[in-house]
């Protein structure tokens, strides 16, 4: 999977249909959000001041027309619109919610690379320009009083997100087309600053890449994002440079990286009723085969060891990593980094 700016083009007399194909979408989510981020009935004056779009509407008549066709396209779509009220035994004015439990999904499991391609919608997604009227229409709600569950957004707007934090700076310079720096740690070596002009992210067996133009040694070059240990900085204006027309970046991705590396196992002593992330996905787990009372060893497989590492070290002193070394200086290097900050 490659990321890179996307453009798009309509036909002439396409704009304006596009444009309120926009429109719609855009009004729908956010009626969805709007019904979704409460447990209460909401009036149709409430859900005309939560959902920005019907403010455009001139008249009473042209709002409630609107959403009677919105609720039809709801229901046609399959999202369960209910109508009711606070109190059954008085005749209040109607309200409306969609009903969660029959609107939830299923635990679904997918494949790590399903996941890749997850991730990459979402954060694209909270690029997006929907993001601004959906938090707009949660603001509106707690301004008429009603207090959104946003815990119900979830099934709305999917967060599945890569555990690389250079990934939301290096994607937005990769589109604005923005050189940066950072200091880069590579495998063996000394972590050192590295200028480059992003061209491409690219997602490689399981693991994130940043493809482009490396100022320092004038010559294109391949960054894993797992690698990168500090923030990224831009160092220039949008628009400085152009990518390379004809380029590949999963060919210069696969010729850099060369064959992946099969996944090996690691040794872990584990306090007793900790690591339970880890003792799930075990490979097998010695109950008390630690020095100490309560010391178990569990044994898991590792891909990529700073993705792994992020993970031990968050465990504190609860895990230890017996084997191998490289995985053990990754974490030691980390905590080592905690405790001086």
């Amino acid at each position: 999977m490659t990321t890179t700016p996307a453009t798009s083009s309509s036909p002439p007399g396409g704009a304006a249909a596009a444009a309120r194909g926009a429109r719609r979408t855009e009004r729908l989510l956010n009626l969805v959000i709007a019904l979704s981020a409460t447990r209460r009935w909401l009036t149709k004056e409430q859900i005309r001041t939560a959902v920005p779009q019907y403010a455009d509407c001139a008249t009473t008549v042209a709002f409630e027309r609107m959403f009677e066709r919105d609720k039809e396209d709801l229901r046609e779509l399959g999202v369960p619109l209910d109508t009711g009220g606070e109190d059954p035994l008085f005749e209040d004015e109607a309200g409306y919610r969609i009903d969660r439990e029959a609107y939830a999904l299923p635990e679904i499991r997918f494949t790590p690379g399903e996941l890749a391609v997850l991730s990459l919608a979402s954060r694209v997604w909270q690029q997006a320009s929907l993001a601004g009227p959906a938090t707009r229409a949660l603001v509106k709600l707690r301004s008429l009083g009603v207090e959104p569950d946003e815990s119900s957004l979830i099934g709305v707007e999917p967060r599945v997100r890569t555990a690389e934090p250079a990934f939301d700076p290096l994607y937005a310079a990769t589109r604005d087309k923005t050189p940066v720096s950072f200091t880069y740690r590579r495998a063996g070596g000394e972590p050192a600053t590295r200028h480059v002009e992003p061209w491409a992210i690219v997602s490689w067996h399981g693991r994130w890449y940043l493809v482009g133009h490396d100022r320092d040694r004038a010559d294109s070059r391949v960054f894993r994002l797992s690698r990168v240990a500090s923030a990224v900085k831009r160092i220039g204006r949008a628009g400085s440079y152009d990518v390379p027309a004809g380029i590949d970046p999963r060919e210069i991705v696969a010729g850099s990286i060369g064959p992946v590396r099969p996944p090996r196992e690691a040794r872990l002593l584990v306090t007793e009723g900790s690591g339970l992330a880890l003792r799930r996905r075990a490979r097998s787990v010695e109950v008390g085969a630690g020095e100490s009372v309560g010391e178990d060893v569990v044994v898991v497989e590792v891909s990529d060891v700073e993705v792994s590492a992020d993970e031990i070290a968050g465990y504190g002193a609860d895990v230890l990593v017996l084997e191998p070394q490289d995985l053990r200086d990754a974490v030691v290097r980390r905590l080592r980094g905690a405790a001086g900050a």
